[in-house]
């Protein structure tokens, strides 16, 4: 599990049946990366999140056929800014 922040909302017309119609979310990584997750608890920009990975994703999301190998599985209630900024970023 990694903890990430949702940087907005992702809305996709034309999708794979595979993703049903699951929310998507852009994250950022405390490395300024950004990847797309399936969220399966309505998560909102700015918060910080926990996500599940790989093929644990998928059950994650409450039905293992939904096609994701990234899925948002908790909203972090108390995250200091500063362990955000600490370490990881360092430099940039």
């Amino acid at each position: 599990m990694n903890i990430m922040r949702v940087v907005r909302d992702l809305v996709t017309t034309q999708r794979v049946s595979g993703l049903q119609a699951r929310p998507l979310r852009v994250l950022e990584d405390a490395r300024g990366n950004f990847e797309v997750a399936v969220d399966a608890v309505g998560a909102r920009v700015g918060d910080f999140v926990i996500t599940i990975a790989y093929s644990s994703a998928r059950i994650a999301t409450g039905d293992p056929r939904v096609t994701t190998d990234l899925t948002i599985g908790g909203i972090i209630d108390d995250w200091d800014e500063d362990k955000w900024h600490g370490p990881a970023r360092a430099g940039t």
